[in-house]
């Protein structure tokens, strides 16, 4: 089971991921409500453990942003807010549980493998990215764009992914590189730029209103 941390307790944030990785799960951590977003939008995750009282975005927030992308992983609220409106608050804004601090390991373990279970079972739920009239289907693995089916390689697919989930946010080509590749940037290649203009040709080109923008020096941006 692979578990996002959004805590800004690093001690707390450390025993809980060392906990779940004597579990044999695999945790990422991140310490402030961007952060947190940033690794949600663009890696998939079993379970996410969301502390309310965050920085920059805090945990009601965030629950209700992924919720509005689409983001249907389970999210188990990890916080000392405690009060019937609190837990009200959580669940309103697209919490699955809530568990308040101080709390048992044990029962932290147990809440979140009834959440992946349950998610497992339920069976695949519609997982759409959307940009303006553009369309991505996770589940399907298929691109449109008013309607119109687009065929996308697995690579152009993975970009255009990385680009929907970071949409309206600048992305270099070492971010491209690491997220999409897995590799490290060779600055003396222009492979990116090559899938991007792959990527325009069949999204862009035959559209009016154009997506995919080149920032100079800098990167790309997909926005409307």
């Amino acid at each position: 089971m692979k578990v996002l941390i959004v805590e800004d307790e690093p001690k707390l944030a450390g025993f809980i991921k060392k906990g779940l990785e004597e579990q044999a799960w695999e945790v990422d951590i991140a310490f402030d409500g961007q952060m947190g977003s940033s690794l949600a939008l663009s890696n998939p995750y079993d379970v996410i453990v969301l502390d309310v009282n965050l920085p920059k975005i805090n945990g009601f927030e965030l629950a209700a942003l992924l919720r509005r992308e689409n983001i249907r992983t389970p999210i188990l609220m990890l916080t000392a807010l405690g009060t019937l409106n609190d837990k009200l608050a959580g669940f309103e804004s697209g919490a699955d549980d809530y568990l308040v601090k101080p709390f048992e390991f044990q029962e932290l373990i147990v809440r979140l493998r009834a959440l992946q279970k349950r998610n497992s079972e339920s069976g695949p739920t519609t997982n759409v990215l959307k940009i303006a009239d553009l369309e991505l289907d996770l589940n399907e693995r298929i691109a449109r764009r008013e309607g119109h089916r687009i065929e996308l390689t697995a690579k152009e697919f993975g970009l255009l992914e990385y680009f929907m989930r970071n949409r309206g946010r600048v992305v270099s080509r070492v971010d491209i590189a690491e997220k999409v590749w897995d590799i490290h940037f060779d600055t003396g290649t222009n492979t990116i730029d090559v899938y991007v203009n792959f990527l325009r040709k069949k999204i862009d080109k035959e559209f009016s209103h154009k997506l995919i923008h080149t920032v100079v020096g800098m990167g790309y941006i997909l926005k409307e």
